[in-house]
């Protein structure tokens, strides 16, 4: 039995992935929670998934491409009661989730959501990349009518059983905020805290214009289909 799942995807993070994960078992230690570490590896062509095989986490090879595409497969073989989830960058503290998971138990919260944007740390985060954050905030709330403080945070715990109430259609970047979306607008007990985000070890992979277009088509597509 497995009370929490941390589901990492990963593509050529052979600098920082060692570091990532030494922090999650860290952050475990004396407490009772039991884990599991999966890797979704979207085809490394570095060491990445040789460390983390050292490291004892489980690799789950995805061929097919997509930021939402890897947490799928994530979360489709998770065992634990719970999910949190990382970015393999180091940009997201690892050392959180016991905490991020306890006040999700205490206030029975279905979903929690790091806010990224509160505790920003220096050269963290670009001030183009913050300008678009808010942008894609704005949005989200216009077409929405969903206030969120980051829309597209990666950090998030929740409960692996909202799962199948939640209908994700994204393969893409645009899967963060349409998660968060669903979980909002399907009733379920949603909220964010503050995180801290600290500079990335390796090369950004984010693609800032593309990305960020991609995300507002997303939302706006969204609001003009109708609901199933």
């Amino acid at each position: 039995m497995v009370d929490i799942s941390v589901v990492i995807p990963t593509r050529n993070e052979e600098a920082s992935i060692g570091r990532v994960l030494d922090e999650v078992r860290e952050a475990f230690e004396g407490t009772p929670m039991t884990y599991e570490i999966l890797l979704v590896d979207t085809l490394s062509e570095d060491r990445t998934v040789a460390i983390a095989q050292e490291k004892g986490a489980h690799v789950i090879p995805e061929d097919r491409r997509g930021y939402g595409r890897a947490y799928k497969t994530g979360f489709a073989a998770a065992k634990g009661d719970l999910i949190a989830t990382l970015d393999a960058d180091w940009t997201y503290p690892a050392r959180e989730i016991p905490r991020i998971a306890a006040l999700l138990e205490e206030e029975a919260w279905d979903f929690v959501s790091g806010d990224r944007l509160t505790y920003l740390e220096p050269h963290a985060m670009e001030v183009h990349h913050r300008l678009g954050n808010k942008l894609l905030n704005l949005t989200a709330s216009l077409l929405h009518g969903v206030r969120l403080r980051d829309s597209q945070s990666g950090m998030w715990v929740f409960r692996r059983g909202i799962l199948d109430r939640l209908t994700l259609e994204s393969e893409g970047m645009p899967f963060s905020e349409e998660l968060k979306l669903e979980v909002v607008e399907k009733g379920l007990r949603f909220t964010e805290v503050p995180i801290h985000y600290r500079p990335r070890i390796g090369e950004a992979k984010i693609r800032s214009l593309a990305d960020g277009w991609g995300n507002i088509r997303f939302l706006i597509k969204r609001r003009l289909t109708p609901s199933a």
